[in-house]
């Protein structure tokens, strides 16, 4: 208990660092600047933003700025790039309570009950019980991250090469089975994955591999280029080839009365509960994370609810146990990344970019070498959700403003900035090139049913598991039965086994396809 809350001094002493700051106007004078607060708030500010304007995304918009973290400090970078993730989940309610038009998917089931509510004169306590909710949840998945970090840390450093290639094994299954739409699709978009982090060169030899004698891919396909042309462009072309601008009309100009009654807060208490509850454990697993969270939270209300029938017309604990369960996974979904460094959604596989960027190995390493980027970041969380619900509901005005934006004016603004992004990474007009051909693949991809997670994550594991394959194959000789003669890495693999055979199985396929098809009408 000693180490967590000298952990816990050393997060909030770096996220607290004060920089000097000479603008040039002062002549020469400097002013101290709490940097790590500063890009905390730029972060959760950005983040409400995405998740109240529908249509752009979380993973996007992380795409977008991963370029620009290149100029930032390391915990600065990561700080902000994780209140753009957490601070979407609160944004993404907004919309879904007054317009009926989700932000964030994992706000697609609050608009059930939410813009019942709104139709009904009480958007405003639906809000609060929505940020209440969120605050809730996300304080209490940064008080697990905490206590988990340090004890996962020290199992994960007795992990050997066999051991972690398991691992991300059963990491991507886990994409396979909670990936939406057909299983072949998503083993095909992880294999397409790990062939595309193949390009470059040879880890070991330095030999050429899928390179095509182009100089610009000696090196490898830049990971922000690719999930900035998947996850960006693409966003926007589909977008654009939606039909014009959605029907984003107000049920209610003016919302007013934020204060939530006895009655509201009695019946979403047990609510806001299981949610965090659900959320917290569904974050941790590999291809889990804020959707599924928010359904299985909001099943579950429904099926424990003595009066069922409420739900769909404006039943609050409808949006209680949703946005409560969404912001615990989006919070604890950093517990795999920052003591395995195993991403278990898009978001996280991003995150892992940000950290190659300044040349950070995610894993257990991070931990003990870099204990202040660690901690900094999960100190940051909490003082990042106590800055969102205090912004979040006194804000209301300002964000109904944004939905009103035209996407003809927002998007072209949003090429140029991803463009310009690209090109100062490495100032290689091919960069942004092969952005826009990512892109149309992206957009293909989409069109066709196939979703680009898996395709992510495939990108971003394939480097580890290819080094520790040939790691525990040179351990042992050549010997490829080590990844099952080893009691933990055996495990793994039979757990990984298990699951992809449940996966195919017409059962289990018809539940996904349930789970996906409710989310989209």
């Amino acid at each position: 208990m000693g180490d967590l809350f000298s952990n816990l001094g050393l997060g909030f002493a770096t996220v607290f660092q004060f920089v000097q700051w000479a603008p040039p106007l002062l002549g020469g004078m400097s002013i101290p600047i709490p940097i790590n607060i500063l890009l905390c708030l730029i972060g959760a500010l950005v983040g409400t933003l995405v998740g109240v304007l529908p249509g752009i995304g979380t993973i996007a918009t992380v795409a977008m700025l991963l370029p620009i973290t290149f100029g930032l400090p390391p915990v600065g970078a990561l700080i902000m790039l994780a209140g753009i993730y957490y601070g979407a989940q609160y944004g993404g309610s907004t919309t879904s309570i007054l317009v009926n038009i989700p932000g964030e998917a994992g706000s697609v089931v609050t608009a059930l009950d939410g813009f019942q509510m709104a139709k009904q004169g009480r958007a405003g306590p639906a809000l609060a019980i929505a940020a209440i909710g969120s605050f809730f949840a996300g304080c209490v998945s940064t008080v697990l991250i905490a206590v988990l970090g340090a004890p996962l840390t020290k199992l994960a450093l007795a992990f050997g090469p066999a051991e972690y290639f398991s691992l991300m094994v059963l990491g991507l299954i886990f994409a396979v089975v909670l990936a939406k739409g057909s299983v072949l699709k998503a083993i095909a978009m992880i294999v397409f994955g790990l062939l595309l982090s193949m390009v470059g060169s040879d880890i070991e030899t330095g030999a050429s591999r899928m390179s095509f004698n182009i100089p610009e891919l000696a090196d490898g396909l830049g990971f922000a280029t690719v999930a900035m042309g998947l996850f960006g462009f693409a966003e926007i072309i589909r977008n654009l080839d939606a039909g014009g601008e959605e029907d984003r009309q107000l049920v209610q100009q003016k919302v007013t009365g934020l204060m939530p009654t006895k009655k509201d807060m009695k019946d979403s208490a047990p609510a806001i509960l299981r949610g965090t509850v659900l959320g917290s454990i569904l974050g941790i697993l590999p291809g889990g994370g804020a959707v599924i969270a928010s359904f299985a939270a909001y099943t579950l209300e429904k099926k424990l609810s003595k009066h069922p029938e409420r739900f769909g017309r404006g039943a609050i604990e409808g949006v209680a146990a949703p946005e409560s369960a969404n912001n615990a996974a989006a919070q604890t979904s950093f517990i795999p990344l920052l003591t395995l460094g195993i991403p278990p959604n898009a978001v996280m596989a991003l995150m892992v970019g940000a950290m190659t960027i300044h040349g950070i190995v995610p894993g257990p390493q991070v931990m003990q070498k870099q204990p202040e980027l660690v901690w900094g970041m999960i100190a940051s969380m909490w003082i990042g959700n106590l800055m969102l619900l205090v912004i979040n509901l006194p804000m209301v005005g300002i964000w109904v403003r944004l939905l009103r934006v035209p996407y003809r004016l927002m998007f072209p603004s949003i090429v140029v900035f991803c463009s310009i992004g690209i090109y100062s990474v490495n100032n290689a007009p091919m960069d942004v090139v092969l952005a826009g051909v990512f892109g149309l693949l992206g957009y293909w991809l989409i069109k066709h049913d196939f979703e680009p997670a898996p395709l992510l994550l495939g990108m971003v594991l394939g480097p580890l598991m290819e080094e520790n394959l040939r790691r525990a194959l040179l351990i042992s000789r050549g010997d490829a039965t080590v990844f099952f003669t080893r009691p933990l890495s055996a495990t793994l693999m039979a757990i990984s086994a298990f699951l992809l055979i449940l996966a195919v199985l017409p059962a289990l396929r018809k539940k996904r396809d349930e789970v996906f098809v409710e989310s989209e009408s």
